[in-house]
Parts: structure tokens; sequence; C-alpha cells
């Protein structure tokens, strides 16, 4: 059974759009945990463009389930995480003209700058995870970088514009998890899914967590957090 991580990074998006105090992505976490949500998920970029600084270190302090923290393989951001001590750290690609994270990371092609991050966490007792493309040679590159999970990212199945392209898509996130696992890896998913595609992926053996954010902060609008990641919880557990 997968567990549900709420990325509340476009909480802060709004927030960040008047430059102003509301709405509070910790507010947001604490409506979040009230729905069932098993973890909070954020973002912190090196352009700050929605969360900041603040909303981490208050985060820390007052969320009661798994915190994931989001960043770049970069100095900075590392030592921010080091002083802050989530429970998870996830390593993502960042690009500043991207709107949102745009596919996973190379881990092969950047293994000196990932694996100098991924060791000052892990000797931090942070758990780290890379959020990576469903790809055999990501897979096993992550592997030899020793860390503690993989995120595959959905994108191009949340993206497939047919039955046939979806299908094909789903594979691949099926195979290359069944990788990670054999590679003694904990196995998280995420990346576009919605309350419309996301069931199929909670049915993918051994998915451990699904990291889930614009889909379920577009419903909050309609219904409220707590129902939405409610509603959300449902899909992913049953």
């Amino acid at each position: 059974m997968a567990e549900l991580g709420v990325n509340i990074d476009h909480v802060a998006t709004v927030r960040q759009a008047r430059q102003t105090i509301e709405p509070d992505p910790v507010w947001a976490a604490a409506l979040a945990e009230l729905g069932g949500a098993d973890g909070i998920t954020l973002h912190l970029r090196e352009d700050r463009r929605h969360i900041q600084d603040r909303d981490l270190r208050v985060l820390k302090e007052t969320v009661q389930v798994k915190l994931n923290l989001e960043m770049a393989a970069a100095d900075e951001i590392t030592r921010i995480a080091l002083e802050v001590a989530p429970h998870q750290a996830t390593l993502v690609p960042e690009r500043r003209e991207e709107v949102t994270t745009e596919g996973g990371l190379d881990v092969a092609g950047n293994r000196a700058q990932v694996q100098k991050s991924v060791d000052r966490l892990r000797e931090a007792g942070i758990e780290v995870s890379l959020f990576i493309d469903p790809d055999a040679s990501q897979v096993k590159a992550s592997r030899e970088l020793d860390v503690d999970a993989v995120e595959l990212h959905t994108g191009r199945y949340a993206d497939a514009t047919s039955a046939g392209a979806q299908d094909v898509e789903f594979r691949q996130l099926v195979d290359a998890g069944q990788l990670a696992l054999e590679l003694g890896l904990k196995l998280h998913m995420g990346h576009g899914l919605t309350y419309r595609n996301v069931k199929r992926i909670a049915t993918i053996p051994g998915v451990g967590e699904l990291n889930i954010g614009h889909s379920i902060v577009a419903r909050a609008i309609m219904v409220g957090f707590t129902q939405a990641v409610r509603e959300m919880k449902s899909l992913v557990t049953t």
C-alpha cells in the first residue's frame, strides 16, 4: 500500500504571486495531515520562487508526519538541509526557466556533484532519494551512489495522450520499479499524478510512496484542503 506525500509548493506559489503572507503553506500542511497525508513534500528552489527558508524551518518544527525536502544537489541547499534535518531529502534536477521540474535527475551524467550531496546528507542521518526517469541505467547509477530510495518520474505516463502510449509508459515504470526493488532500493513515484490517473500507479508492486501536489492544490480550491487530501488518499490506498 502506497503512502501519500502531499506537495505544498503551489500553495506557496499563490502566496508569492502577491508577495504577501497568505495562503500559508504551513497551514496547508496541517490541513493535509488532517486529511490523512503520510508525508509533506516541499521544494526549496535556489531561486526561492515559491517555498521560502522560513517555510522549511517552521514546517520542520510543526509537521507530525514525514517531511520530504526536494532539493538540487547544490552546496547552499545542501547546507540548509543539514541545518534543518528533514526526514528525507529528494535530489531533483533544477533549471531556472522551467515552470515545474521537467524530467528526472541525470545521476549517471552528474555523479560527482550528486555523490557529494548524497554523502553529506546520509552522514547526517537524512534518508536520501533520487528523482529519476524510469530508465535502467539511472536506477543502476542510483544504486551505486548508495542512496535509500529512488522516485520514478511519472510525467510521461501522466502526459500520454492515448491509452496505448500510456500503457508503454506504465510498463517502463513497472520495469524500472522492479529493478529498483531488486537492487534493494525503496520505490517512490511522482509528478503529474491526478485523481484520474493515480490508481493504476498505486497498483505497481512495491511502490511505497506517491508524491502529489498540483492536482491536490487545484481541487482544494474547490473543496478545501483536508477534503482534497482525503479524496486522494482514498484513491492511493484502495
